[in-house]
């Protein structure tokens, strides 16, 4: 998200889009930019962790109940990679609006 968003604020500093097919257009183009790096990051960590979570051997007592919230918390990051740029579309038309 963070990484989406600081690319959406360059990308408005340059442009600086008066209208909402200009604001769409932008975050469109920003968010092309920046969802195949986040995916990627997050598509490495959740392989990473398929393995620990699936272990029944020694230790995994301790490593499984570890795994599950990165695990989980990989899958909201890919929510949000999708939901950041609508939202900041949505946050730049109202402030357009008003």
């Amino acid at each position: 998200g963070v990484i989406q968003c600081t690319y959406l604020d360059q990308v408005f500093r340059e442009e600086t889009p008066g209208t909402i097919e200009a604001i769409r257009e932008a975050t469109i183009r920003a968010a092309e930019r920046r969802v195949r790096p986040c995916l990627m990051t997050s598509a490495t960590t959740i392989l990473a962790l398929v393995p620990v979570l699936t272990s029944v051997g020694r230790g995994s007592d301790v490593m499984v109940p570890m795994a599950i919230p990165s695990f989980g918390g990989m899958l909201v990051v890919l929510i949000s990679v999708f939901v950041v740029p609508v939202l900041y579309a949505g946050m730049k038309e109202w402030r357009l609006a008003r």
